[in-house]
């Protein structure tokens, strides 16, 4: 079985890259991927920079979820993750996977209404559906520490 130590550190080298390759996608290959898909159907050049702008936009959530992700390591490490610091990094994620929810919320709708055939609205609220099971999954999560905080936190005043 993998120790946490390793487990720690592997996680800390693999957010690393993600967050790396998320940047590269976010400044150079999103943005010039949408200009070149306006510029080869001219009927979508409306949409370039509201595109543009949604993608950079929901790669920050993820960014966002890294970074939070990163501090509970930091926390774990020092043996702080059942501590009300905890719970702000956490709060961060839920916030963060929520603006992305609503940005696809608001994709779906749009696509949804306009679309001629079902197979972008079909993929979105599939995305929509997946978000949403991890954003829940993240509150349940995020009660779960509290409890494990306020049961850690009422032993320590026994001991």
């Amino acid at each position: 079985m993998i120790s946490e130590k390793w487990a720690v550190r592997g996680l800390r080298v693999f957010l690393v890259v993600l967050f790396g390759v998320l940047l590269v996608f976010q400044t150079l290959s999103l943005p010039g991927g949408i200009a070149y898909h306006t510029q080869q159907n001219p009927h979508d050049a409306p949409l370039r920079w509201p595109l543009t702008a949604i993608a950079v936009f929901l790669v920050l959530c993820v960014q966002v979820v890294l970074v939070a992700t990163w501090q509970l390591l930091t926390l774990v490490k020092k043996d702080r993750i059942f501590t009300t610091a905890s719970l702000k990094w956490v709060d961060l994620i839920v916030w963060a996977i929520a603006a992305a929810w609503l940005v696809f919320v608001g994709m779906l709708l749009f696509v949804g209404f306009n679309a001629d055939d079902p197979g972008m609205p079909m993929v979105l609220f599939l995305v929509t559906v997946g978000i949403t099971v991890l954003g829940l999954l993240m509150v349940v999560m995020r009660a779960l520490l509290r409890q494990a905080t306020t049961l850690r936190s009422d032993m320590e005043a026994v001991i």
